[in-house]
């Protein structure tokens, strides 16, 4: 079944799947206590605990190579990882949770532009229509908080679109390369700044407690899972499924803690659904047109790909991203 897929369908549901994973996340960073330098040491830690075990796994010794494959990949990514993880927990500390998520849904359009001007990658007038619907979307969903909260965290917050549709892109760019292998140096450079301002402390049972269980699974799974879209999607589709975070995270909030959302979130959310819905059955009913026409059909031609490199594969070696036209 899975090698019957396009590889727009696997990069959906591979990037899907890891937001589904982090939308508990914007819970975790409120419920802890702790400062955030504290707050970072940790999860840069566990995380890059992890990651780099999986990495070495995977890897062994050809480690070193698999890094050095991703070419500027190695340099931009961890950075913007980093950087997208600091924002994101500063943010959230200084300001209301809905300006940090409506800066943060621009994260599309940035690597819409990014991957167009950097990269010469041309998106689909319906992705940019999609795009555009998921923005106004999450925006919705956010609107009840927007204007709470520090002015300083809106500024906080600008960084974390720039640095998620930089990794995106960039990765994406590197044409099916696995930059999953240098997540851990994302992970020591978030390390560095938490270290300098004295986070290597021992948090309160309370709090180590949530630390442990997002930084050894649910980030881990995550953060792989969302870093291995750009394989298969141009950078700017695999930044529009993290809209996902904000209608999971509305609703895993309206779950936990009892808050019923706005009725504009319902709208919003709506939205967002209706149009990654819609674009993904325009995709098909497109598709099967022109196989109907007689165009060779792509799912077939996967699968036949897939059995005649079956053993052959190779570190570094990936499927092509999604087409962008």
């Amino acid at each position: 079944m899975w090698q019957g897929l396009s590889r727009r369908a696997r990069g959906y549901l591979i990037t899907g799947a890891g937001v589904l994973l982090l939308s508990p996340d914007a819970l975790f960073v409120k419920a802890t206590q702790v400062e955030v330098e504290v707050f970072m040491f940790w999860r840069a830690l566990l995380l890059g605990l992890v990651l780099g075990a999986v990495a070495l796994a995977r890897y062994g010794r050809g480690l070193p190579g698999a890094v050095r494959a991703c070419g500027p990949a190695a340099l931009w990514c961890p950075l913007a990882f980093a950087g997208s993880a600091w924002g994101f927990v500063a943010a959230v500390r200084l300001t209301a949770a809905g300006n940090v998520l409506v800066i943060q849904n621009l994260a599309p359009l940035v690597a819409g532009l990014l991957g167009l001007l950097l990269f010469g990658q041309r998106l689909r007038v319906q992705t940019w229509a999609v795009i555009l619907l998921c923005v106004l979307g999450a925006g919705l969903m956010a609107a009840g908080e927007v204007g709470q909260g520090s002015p300083l965290g809106l500024v906080v917050a600008l960084a974390i679109p720039l640095s998620i549709a930089v990794n995106m892109t960039v990765a994406s760019a590197q044409r099916g390369v696995d930059t999953t292998v240098i997540l851990p140096l994302g992970c020591l450079v978030m390390l560095l700044p938490a270290l300098a301002l004295g986070g290597m402390q021992l948090p309160p049972l309370a709090d180590l407690l949530p630390l442990l269980l997002m930084g050894l699974v649910f980030l881990p799974a995550a953060y792989y899972l969302i870093q291995t879209g750009p394989r298969y999607l141009p950078g700017a589709e695999a930044s529009l499924v993290m809209l996902l975070e904000t209608l999971v995270g509305t609703l895993l909030v309206w779950a936990w803690v009892g808050e019923v959302p706005p009725a504009l979130a319902f709208v919003g959310g709506g939205l967002i659904l209706a149009a990654l819905l819609g674009s993904g059955l325009l995709d098909l009913l497109r598709q099967r047109r022109k196989v109907a026409e007689g165009a060779p059909d792509p799912q077939q031609a996967l699968a036949e790909a897939a059995a005649r490199e079956a053993g052959n594969d190779s570190p570094g070696l990936a499927e092509q991203p999604g087409e962008t036209r």
